[in-house]
């Protein structure tokens, strides 16, 4: 384990889904963030990072959220989120909503600035292993297509895994395939998506796995949604509540 030895500040985001749904990772972060000596700060009023709007094609009203982002990360401290989604928003999808606009080089900062949860503890922190981290299950990855394609994050969750006590992480096939929600296309699209979500499933049980992990609760909450529905005998676990186990 290497922080460089130098104590990194931080202002953390948590998505919406964090926030409403899954409060316990957003502890577990902060947790695992100021063990290895960040000293953090949450922006009280921040909300939403305009996702939802800009997927939806409602491009004005998502800038609008989004200009409230830069608004409430104005300093150039590292913004660390348990969520590649909402990072790849604000790496690409604000890319293209400010291109012509006067927040150009504010954009420009924030995207310098921000990371994925893993991504910070591997790449800026240099760590790969969380010593006291003890999960004793057997657990498959599922890479969430904004992970994947847009935040190019693969190898540093996995590494992250293998060094967890007691932890077996055996990959399914087709790892890289989306698992269906797609936010808005889980709605219009339910069968497809649902079965997009069965394959996935399936997958995983053929490993063994007694839990699938992921950087994003909103693969994890479709797929926990499709696990119960079926009464299948598999868990989801987001990656930052495995890291802070065992403490």
């Amino acid at each position: 384990m290497s922080t460089k030895n130098k104590i990194k500040k931080v202002d953390i985001f948590l998505p919406c889904f964090v926030d409403q749904c899954y409060p316990e990772t957003g502890w577990n972060m902060v947790k695992v963030l100021e063990f290895l000596g960040c000293k953090i700060n949450y922006p009280k009023d921040q909300t939403c990072c305009g996702q939802p709007a800009y997927n939806a094609g409602f491009f004005d009203e998502a800038a609008s959220v989004a200009s409230k982002f830069l608004t409430d990360f104005p300093s150039e401290r590292y913004i660390v989120m348990p969520s590649a989604s909402c990072v790849g928003m604000v790496r690409n999808g604000y890319g293209t909503l400010f291109q012509q606009s006067s927040n150009i080089l504010e954009y420009k900062r924030v995207k310098t600035y921000t990371y994925e949860f893993t991504e910070f503890l591997t790449e800026i922190l240099h760590v790969d292993k969380l010593p006291g981290a003890k999960f004793p299950h057997k657990v498959t990855y599922h890479d969430s297509c904004a992970g994947l394609r847009e935040c190019n994050i693969k190898q540093g969750p996995r590494k992250l895994l293998k060094n967890v006590d007691g932890l077996e992480l055996i990959e399914m096939n087709y790892t890289e395939t989306c698992c269906g929600f797609g936010g808005t296309f889980a709605v219009k699209f339910e069968q497809i998506s649902s079965a997009m979500a069965e394959q996935k499933v399936n997958h995983a049980l053929d490993t063994g796995a007694e839990y699938i992990v992921s950087s994003d609760w909103s693969c994890l909450m479709h797929l926990d949604a499709y696990i119960k529905k079926n009464k299948i005998a598999l868990k989801t676990i987001h990656i930052a509540d495995v890291l802070a186990s065992g403490w």
